[in-house]
């Protein structure tokens, strides 16, 4: 189990706190939990295209359960979170908040219609706040830092491994009959756990609800029995004054002191405006524009395009640390590098017709999008004192949420309508809620709203990534003052 250090800070060692061994399995394991954070905070876009037509939600609506309510529970939930980390046992609480979200996500899948699911969806929110907090607290304690942008890069992979494993996972249990779900349980001998249930009524996306929430208690298990809490500040420069934990009137004061996090936090959040957007509506998109079910668009195009995405976030934090010897503001430029480059990839993979195309563009601009990753939580916990490190991530996060989350998939999901009307305009008698409704309509008619839906969307998403310039432009500002507001440098030891 493990325990709080509480005493005076030991004899440093050279490489971190702990062997490093040690230090590499406290960073897997901590990657493992912020993959499955993911894995349960993606699966529900992976299914999107069955829970729209299971409740009859236009893309505005649907918009708005992917990312306002969790967005700002998640924001509201983050501060207090990260605050008790600060002066608590990070590990506990990693602990708890594991079994909630995990609990919550399974949840999903007993859903009623929209209100119950955006209940759940909640819960699993509150969960999630605080996972990246104190991991990245407990990363800061452990790696010295010259290594915390490799090992914050590590841990960031994450974010896409966590959408890969959604996909391969959720995609095809969604895409199978509640019939041969039970049917499988059968030939494995665990039906007589379900005999009760009428799988006959059940969707897959309901399924995979449960199937990928439940394992999270096992994960948790594995948190509390083995990672050590690390003693605070232990693996900062030498020198470096260690204090009490600070208020979070401290830490702001602290950061109003540092224009490069607030830079950071601009360009981060609407990176993430773009990134929640497009992953929101990933799904459906490939099904209307290519005419793909769910299972080959989440196991042929999400999980691979995540891992090109979990590539992209590796690269971004090796490239940094190989740059920053020579060019300590790296951290902050080469991500600004990536997103201006993402742009025309992501367009071209749009509009091209060519499915093949459509990948190799798409993994080209999620490479280059997803370099920034680390880079937000290196400069959000580098440039403060370590007894604010949680709370100025948890800071980060719910500017990030709020924005990112809370604001870009019902962007995405509004224009897209949007569109979609401006299309149907010249059809007679042809509406959005018209459309949405499909009765009455003949099979024309539906092509065309079809059409329209997919015209719409495609529009969207490509005003969304225009975001990107802008972003990019906060990044670069960052940078001009980096160097100056580190606390711990790159290239110090």
């Amino acid at each position: 189990m493990s325990d709080v250090a509480t005493a005076a800070t030991p004899a440093r060692n050279e490489g971190g706190f702990g062997t490093k061994p040690y230090r590499s399995y406290v960073l897997l394991v901590l990657m493992v939990v912020y993959t499955l954070n993911f894995v349960d905070r993606t699966l529900i876009a992976v299914v999107a295209q069955p829970i729209i037509e299971s409740f009859n939600l236009s893309d505005a609506e649907w918009g708005l359960l992917y990312g306002p309510p969790f967005a700002l529970f998640y924001a509201a939930m983050g501060l207090p979170i990260a605050m008790w980390a600060d002066k608590s046992n990070r590990v506990r609480i990693i602990t708890l908040c594991i079994i909630l979200w995990s609990v919550m996500t399974a949840l999903c899948g007993l859903a009623a219609g929209f209100m119950t699911l955006l209940f759940f969806r909640i819960g699993v929110a509150v969960g999630e706040a605080g996972c990246t907090p104190p991991a990245n607290s407990i990363i800061g304690d452990y790696y010295r830092p010259m290594s915390r942008a490799t090992a914050l890069g590590i841990y960031s992979m994450g974010v896409t491994i966590g959408s890969v494993l959604a996909n391969l996972f959720g995609g095809p249990i969604a895409a199978m009959q509640g019939e041969d779900f039970g049917a499988m349980l059968s030939a494995i001998g665990l039906g007589f756990m379900f005999g009760g249930l009428d799988w006959a009524n059940i969707e897959g996306w309901r399924i995979a609800f449960v199937v990928v929430g439940l394992p999270g208690v096992l994960i948790a298990a594995l948190v509390y029995y083995t990672v050590k809490e690390p003693p605070r500040g232990y693996s900062d420069p030498p020198g470096a004054e260690h204090v009490e934990q600070a208020s979070l009137k401290d830490t702001l004061r602290e950061l109003s002191q540092k224009p490069s996090f607030w830079w950071m936090t601009i360009g981060a959040s609407l990176v993430a405006f773009v990134g929640y957007g497009l992953v929101s509506f990933q799904a459906p998109f490939l099904q209307r524009e290519h005419g793909i079910d769910v299972r080959e668009a989440a196991v042929n195009y999400g999980a691979p395009l995540s891992a090109m995405a979990a590539l992209g976030t590796f690269l971004g934090g090796w490239l940094t640390e190989k740059l920053s010897a020579r060019s300590p503001t790296a951290v902050a430029w080469l991500p600004a590098v990536g997103l201006f480059l993402a742009i025309p990839f992501y367009i071209g993979a749009f509009f091209s017709s060519d499915l093949v195309m459509v990948f190799i563009l798409w993994s080209v601009a999620a490479t280059c999008h997803y370099a920034y990753l680390g880079a937000q939580y290196n400069i959000g916990q580098g440039v403060v004192s370590n007894r604010s490190r949680a709370t100025a991530i948890a800071i980060l996060l719910i500017v990030v949420s709020i924005i990112g989350n809370g604001v870009g998939p019902y962007f995405v999901g509004f224009f897209s309508d949007f569109f979609m009307s401006s299309h149907l305009s010249g059809a007679e008698g042809l509406t959005l809620a018209a459309c949405k409704a499909k009765d009455g309509l003949e099979a024309a008619q539906l092509a065309v709203c079809a059409e329209a839906s997919s015209a719409g969307l495609k529009q969207s998403i490509s005003l969304t990534v225009c975001w990107f310039l802008i972003a990019g432009g906060c990044f670069l500002m960052s940078a001009r003052t980096l160097k100056q507001d580190f606390v711990g440098r790159l290239e110090a030891a």
